[in-house]
């Protein structure tokens, strides 16, 4: 549509901007004509060296030629196009303005270009006035009548908007981060501690950008603001383009965006398949590793950018643009993607998510609640230009109808690169309004309640061997307990054994966590509204060594109705994680422990305990366990580990325990 509309406006605008015989002028002024011609020429005439028109001479002798003869239309048409040429689209709809009240009746096609510099200038009323009379005209081509109801559509939202703005107030990130470069894509981990982001930077090395090229930069929160940022690792940054960095939600993954160094091959050692590719790297320790590509299908000859990795660690959302070979022009049809990681590790083949329209998307960025989506897009109704946009995920797994984000947040410009922490309080995107550092900055502000995702807060926990403090690279999941459904699967980092992942308020969850030779680790936990002003929990996680006979340990996400022995559905999850690690330690034999509270009757607590460790024993045994290797026992109210003096004490008694034998 967009490369449609260029090739419509370059063949058709403004023909009689070209040299015409002097009967054809709306002037009977002859230094008129005569300066006009030499504005036409001056036009006209493309520097060799630069490709450049000589703009400034042409826009000179244009305008001496209204200063002889203000109705004389053919300067007018021809300084709107020098000032469509140069981006000045204020300077464009003034010109064009003009040569509809000199000539009503000048060309249908003019009023939609003039609908057009309106839109892009924020004229909003204007452009009502120019498209609507447009759509009026019979026999209009076809791709400029539908562009000139979705300018109307636009503008009808836009005034509404203006009138009813959210109150929010910008705050820059600071010296620690913003310089005169520009900066934008931002990033954070799931406790918001660290950001990265692009920035644009000279670099003599970079010979095919002319000295200038895009690296990844690293910024950590501190009690004074942000952090001196630092470029994110020789290993990663070149001297061609990386950017557009997405962490995972515990900081161990970055997957980024490298781009070519020339036409189509790729340099840096780094091996690409068209003309934008997404690579990532893992955290080892402090030190990040090569990066890698992330291969078919993900990547493809086509121009892939702008990733977004959601918090569980199992979906990838990214923009992809088609490349058309022997072109020099930005990709066409920039939609959203989405992959996931299957059950073998593998990429599922990327899918254009639903709310993708035939305009351009951009910069999509996934809260870490999964659930609520944040991308730029110009095929909705906006303020003009990309928008940025907020879609609730639904039950069947589609997204929802996008909400606008509205004025200012949204204006007549491109607005993209939102993002928003984890609590869903405060958004940063970049922006280039006067009283920064220096073209586009990052900046941070209070996001409206209506446009905030649901909160989510950070578990951060360190695993280590409980008797020589090493750390280890061990295997956690997170699984909803009242779904038994996996929420997040991963590796701890191997340099030092630490885990951080994002988790969504009001959920009960269960960590287990098991590493090959050691006990298996369960807790569980219970995140409540009451818990939002909370910036994370922190967890030690000390593994024992399985195989000394007399150590125990509890199976906190075993769970029975109240005097009950029949199993809870939310149990399973945590007794097939028990299964597997007697799978992988075949010499292990072990009692199942049941245990009471002193609430009731001592011998029927006696019973119920017993019938308990039974329940979990059979359990084990259907999931192919030898009966030789397991027993179990009941004690009652006999072995408290807390007084029963509380409720939750009193939970604490009721416990299933693993005795290694």
């Amino acid at each position: 549509m967009q490369k449609l509309l260029t090739i419509l406006l370059i063949t058709l605008i403004y023909s009689c901007s070209t040299a015409q015989p002097t009967y054809n002028y709306s002037t009977k002024d002859k230094k008129a004509i005569k300066s006009y011609e030499i504005a036409q020429g001056h036009y006209n005439s493309i520097d060799p060296n630069t490709g450049r028109r000589n703009w400034k001479d042409a826009e000179k002798h244009a305008n001496d030629a209204i200063a002889r003869d203000s109705n004389f239309l053919m300067p007018y048409s021809l300084l709107t196009k020098i000032y469509n040429d140069t981006y000045q689209f204020d300077k464009a709809l003034v010109s064009s303005k003009k040569m509809l009240q000199i000539s009503p009746d000048y060309s249908p096609a003019q009023y939609f270009y003039t609908a057009d510099f309106a839109m892009k200038c924020g004229a909003y009323e204007d452009v009502l006035k120019y498209a609507k009379r447009y759509v009026s005209f019979q026999g209009t081509n076809d791709v400029m009548f539908s562009e000139a109801k979705r300018y109307i559509a636009n503008a009808e939202f836009a005034i509404e908007a203006l009138k009813n703005p959210y109150p929010y107030k910008l705050v820059n990130l600071g010296k620690g981060v913003n310089t005169d470069r520009d900066e934008y894509f931002p990033s954070l981990t799931a406790d918001d501690e660290l950001l990265l982001f692009t920035r644009n930077i000279k670099d003599q090395r970079a010979m095919a950008g002319q000295g200038i090229q895009e690296d990844i930069f690293v910024s950590r929160i501190t009690p004074n603001g942000w952090s001196n940022a630092i470029g994110i690792s020789s290993n990663i940054n070149t001297e061609f383009n990386e950017g557009a960095p997405t962490f995972s939600a515990d900081g161990k993954y970055i997957i980024f965006v490298g781009c070519e160094a020339g036409p189509y091959g790729y340099g840096a050692g780094r091996k690409g398949m068209g003309s934008c590719d997404l690579f990532f790297s893992e955290k080892v320790g402090n030190t990040w590793s090569r990066p890698t590509n992330l291969g078919y299908p993900i990547n493809t000859a086509n121009w892939e950018t702008q990733p977004s990795f959601s918090s569980d660690g199992k979906t990838l959302y990214f923009i992809r643009g088609e490349i058309v070979r022997g072109e020099r022009r930005s990709p066409k049809n920039q939609d959203i993607y989405e992959a996931h990681i299957q059950d073998d590790g593998t990429w599922s083949m990327p899918k254009k998510v639903n709310i993708s329209t035939p305009y351009r998307e951009e910069s999509v960025f996934i809260h870490p609640d999964g659930q609520t989506l944040y991308f730029s897009s110009e095929g909705y109704p906006g303020m003009g230009g990309l928008d940025i946009f907020m879609s609730r995920k639904q039950p069947d797994g589609s997204w929802g109808k996008p909400i606008n984000l509205g004025y200012p947040i949204n204006t007549h410009n491109d607005e993209n690169s939102l993002l928003v922490n984890s609590k869903g309080e405060l958004a940063y995107f970049a922006s280039d309004r006067p009283g920064g550092e220096g073209n586009l900055d990052l900046y941070s502000f209070e996001l409206p309640q209506e446009f905030r995702p649901f909160q989510t807060l950070a578990l951060k926990g360190k695993i280590y061997d409980a008797e020589t403090k090493e750390p280890l690279e061990a295997y956690f999941e997170l699984i909803d307990i009242a779904t038994g459904e996996l929420f997040k699967e991963a590796y701890a980092n191997r340099g030092n054994g630490e885990f951080l992942v994002a988790m969504p308020i009001n959920k009960n969850f269960a960590l287990v966590v098991s590493h090959q030779g050691y006990q298996m680790f369960s807790k569980n936990y219970s995140l409540t509204e009451g818990d939002k002003n909370n910036k994370e929990f922190y967890i030690e996680v000390p593994m024992q060594p399985i195989g000394k006979t007399g150590t125990t340990f509890v199976l906190e996400n075993v769970f029975f109705d109240t005097d009950s022995y029949a199993l809870k559905q939310e149990s399973k999850a945590e007794l097939d994680r028990l299964s597997k690690i007697l799978k992988d330690n075949p010499t292990i034999n072990i009692e199942i422990g049941g245990h009471t509270d002193s609430d009731g009757d001592d011998a029927l607590n006696q019973k119920l305990s017993e019938n308990r460790a039974k329940a979990v024993v059979d359990y084990l045994l259907n999931k192919g366990i030898n009966s030789d290797r397991l027993s179990y026992k009941g004690y009652g109210e006999t072995k408290p580990i807390a007084p029963n003096d509380t409720p939750q004490n009193k939970a604490k008694n009721r416990r299933t325990e693993v005795k290694v034998q």
